[in-house]
């Protein structure tokens, strides 16, 4: 599964043919979680500074995600992300 951004030890990734509805995953000091591009947690658990973080980022990324979903659902190299600073 392709890093598509890390930040503060939150390791962003996007499975190449992943299920619907569109989604990415974060990964904090082995918790894992499963966001819509709006944040919201569709399955598994982030410690709260990591999910608000997670969450922070999502937002100001939205329109990327996007893309790289539509890369990802065609096979294609999917593009980093700039994480949060």
């Amino acid at each position: 599964m392709p890093k598509i951004s890390e930040f503060y030890g939150v390791a962003i990734r996007m499975y190449f043919n992943d299920h619907g509805p569109p989604h990415f995953h974060a990964e904090y000091q082995g918790k894992r979680a499963a966001l819509s591009f709006e944040g919201a947690v569709l399955r598994g658990t982030l410690p709260a500074r990591a999910l608000r973080l997670t969450r922070e980022w999502a937002c100001l990324h939205g329109t990327e995600l996007e893309a790289n979903w539509e890369l990802a659902r065609k096979g294609l190299e999917l593009v980093e992300i700039t994480p949060l600073d």
